[in-house]
């Protein structure tokens, strides 16, 4: 079966549809608690890592007890980048999907840069 033309990214000689970031990261900030500084962290993001944005930002605080934290997305015209978060915590769940490469490493950059994580794992899935 030929491969479809819209994965448009070749990862080991073998073409994907897009690449998938996961991003856990412990001990963030208080900017992890300030809905409007989330949204601006998400529209930067996007721009730092060369994506196009599409509409604006969304950051809502959901949950109850111990589970309350914020959840946010930035569309961006390739898929989107987004997050989840644990106030008491300070931890943060961050996501970027794109059908366009990006640099993972100035994704890294930009968190530590803006949230001061005590600890960062990342992952990366090459979805097909």
């Amino acid at each position: 079966m030929p491969v479809p033309e819209y994965r448009c990214i070749e990862r080991h000689g073998r073409r994907v549809y897009g690449e998938h970031m996961l991003i856990n990261a412990k001990g963030c900030n208080a900017n992890l608690l300030d809905i409007e500084y989330m949204k601006q962290f998400l529209r930067d993001l996007a721009d730092y890592i060369d994506m196009v944005r599409f509409g604006d930002a969304h950051v809502h605080r959901f949950g109850f007890g111990i589970e309350i934290g914020l959840s946010g997305f930035q569309l961006i015209e390739t898929s989107q980048v987004s997050f989840h978060s644990n106030d008491a915590a300070g931890d943060i769940y961050l996501d970027v999907f794109s059908c366009k490469e990006f640099d993972e490493d100035k994704v890294v950059k930009f968190l530590k840069t803006r949230l001061a994580p005590v600890e960062v794992e990342t992952q990366v899935i090459w979805r097909s």
